[in-house]
């Protein structure tokens, strides 16, 4: 359905060095019918001036491979799975693979974390497509709920799927640590909060940033 990237930014001195670094890997939003890797560039230009190395991540979107969010799912499992079994030609700690994204990127991050369906062929499953920490902007959190309001919308993606790809669904003892940045008036922080309330309740690190008053994408105003 079309060639996918991962858009490398590399600190100075390139990725062909001695010391592995963490890495980050980020994915854009666009409700998972639209958007670019471009969208995370300049997040991704600034940490790699700090010494880590950041990727940018395509992914099937619907307006362009015809997909549903599921796919995506799978792609975005692919990145982080590619990232850490080539971490010792790019220089990446293995250890420090950080998953990030903004909206429906949020989400794709998450689940790459949390939903364990999903899993292209080509993948070797010996690779955890796990990330090790998780940085979330306005992530979609409680896909299946989102579905179940907007039944009346035409809706691709049938309510199994929905429950099968929503984060919340899998938080467990072995979620990596997160941190989540949300606008106060944005409606999608109910599911933000909920995977707070369920990791903080196992004891994991999960961190709410909010920004007060701020809708959904505030972030992108920078």
């Amino acid at each position: 359905q079309g060639e996918l990237k991962l858009h490398f930014f590399k600190p100075k001195g390139g990725l062909q060095i001695a010391v592995q670094r963490p890495c980050v890997v980020f994915f854009f939003g666009g409700g998972w019918k639209s958007g670019s890797y471009l969208q995370f560039v300049p997040q991704a230009e600034y940490l790699a001036s700090r010494g880590i190395i950041a990727a940018c991540a395509d992914y099937r979107i619907s307006s362009i491979h015809k997909t549903t969010p599921d796919k995506a799912v799978e792609d975005a499992k692919s990145a982080i799975r590619w990232v850490r079994g080539h971490a010792d030609e790019i220089g990446v700690d293995p250890t420090k693979i950080i998953a990030a994204g903004g909206s429906a990127g949020g989400h794709l991050a998450a689940c790459t974390a949390l939903v364990t369906a999903y899993d292209a062929e080509s993948d070797d499953k010996n690779i955890s497509a796990k990330p090790n920490a998780l940085v979330l902007f306005n992530p979609a959190m409680n896909i299946a709920t989102l579905f179940r309001e907007r039944a009346a919308e035409d809706n691709p993606v049938k309510m199994d799927v929905a429950e099968a790809i929503t984060p919340n669904n899998f938080v467990t003892k072995d979620t990596p640590p997160a941190i989540l940045f949300f606008g106060t008036a944005d409606q999608l922080k109910i599911g933000g909060d909920e995977f707070v309330q369920k990791a903080r309740a196992l004891g994991l690190r999960a961190e709410m940033w909010a920004a007060p008053e701020m809708p959904h994408g505030f972030f992108n105003k920078a």
